[in-house]
């Protein structure tokens, strides 16, 4: 069950990443940061899509490690941007909860497959 909502809150999230680099490469006209977060923020259901295919627990850990982190640099960027006002307070407050509740829940299951591969 939490496979799938983690999934599903993925896919969600990078969609809005994909929205909002259209959003900063159009109206903005940034293409540097844009593409780091572009990757950052797609890259946590890619590898999360990938860990669900693992052969072993502990290749699971490591994708679901690698998304864990990707999520982590994506609040980065988010948090960049804002301070630099290519996106206002608002964008960041309908977008940064969504990343920071990837993680939190990410954070988690790292924590609880560590656990079950460790006993």
């Amino acid at each position: 069950m939490q496979e799938k909502i983690l999934m599903q809150k993925s896919m969600a999230f990078a969609i809005c990443i994909v929205n909002l680099v259209k959003y900063l490469r159009d109206k903005k006209n940034e293409f540097v940061i844009s593409k780091q977060i572009l990757k950052s923020g797609t890259s946590i259901g890619a590898n999360l899509s990938e860990a669900y295919c693992g052969i072993s627990k502990n290749d699971f850990l490591s994708k679901v490690y690698i998304s864990f982190k990707e999520c982590a640099e994506t609040l980065y960027w988010l948090t960049l941007l804002k301070e630099t006002k290519y996106i206002s307070n608002e964008q960041f407050n309908n977008i940064y909860p969504d990343c920071n509740e990837l993680y939190k829940m990410l954070s988690s299951t790292t924590k609880t497959v560590k656990q079950k591969i460790s006993s």
